[in-house]
């Protein structure tokens, strides 16, 4: 009996290649909606740190300027009859800087008032506050009535040995970011305070 050939059966249909070439396209666009969905969650990561930057670093704040301390070095004070009084006082002013670049501010004056009237100013230095840092500063300024005149409270103050004292400075300069952008600032300060006579002490010191 002659040996018979054997052919390989052919597929019956092309359905399994189909299938092989269906579930390989399936994959490449499964990979490409993930490489999308990277690509945007990148795109929105990177979008909230831009924005976490401009409104946090980026945003240039007024610095606060105010005075930190106040204390008494000398007083004389007049009478009921006769009321007058000098003094001198060392104060500490501070200036806050919450930018992420550094405040430089020019000079100034601090002036002290009494009922509305200069009674006395000191000179503030110019300087410079570095980023997020507090500058402080010592200032030296006499305060005497002598331009006073018919003031009844002060009769009254000094009965009482509490003198109301107020004071008011205005810093100007510049904040600069990152060595290129700049802008101008201006910081105001005002202040009350209440001299003891007897305790040659300053009490309720209140800024805004």
């Amino acid at each position: 009996m002659a040996d018979q050939q054997v052919y390989p059966q052919a597929p019956a249909n092309g359905y399994a290649k189909v299938d092989v070439e269906s579930q390989s396209a399936e994959l490449r666009r499964k990979k490409r909606i993930k490489c999308f969905a990277y690509i945007a969650a990148f795109a929105v990561f990177q979008t909230i740190i831009i924005l976490v930057f401009a409104l946090t670093v980026m945003r240039i704040k007024t610095p606060d300027v105010k005075l930190g301390t106040v204390t008494v070095e000398t007083i004389n004070v007049g009478t009921a009859a006769s009321p007058s009084f000098s003094m001198r006082l060392i104060a500490e002013v501070t200036v806050k800087n919450k930018n992420f670049g550094h405040y430089k501010f020019d000079e100034s004056t601090a002036t002290f008032s009494y009922g509305g009237m200069k009674v006395g100013e000191a000179l503030i230095p110019k300087g410079r506050a570095k980023a997020r840092k507090t500058r402080r500063m010592t200032i030296v300024v006499d305060v005497n009535s002598t331009g006073l005149s018919g003031n009844s409270n002060l009769s009254n103050e000094i009965s009482r040995g509490m003198l109301t004292l107020s004071s008011h400075t205005k810093l100007s300069g510049k904040v600069t970011l990152m060595k290129v952008m700049k802008k101008r600032k201006t910081a105001e300060m005002n202040c009350t305070m209440i001299v003891n006579v007897t305790s040659r002490s300053i009490q309720n010191l209140n800024c805004e």
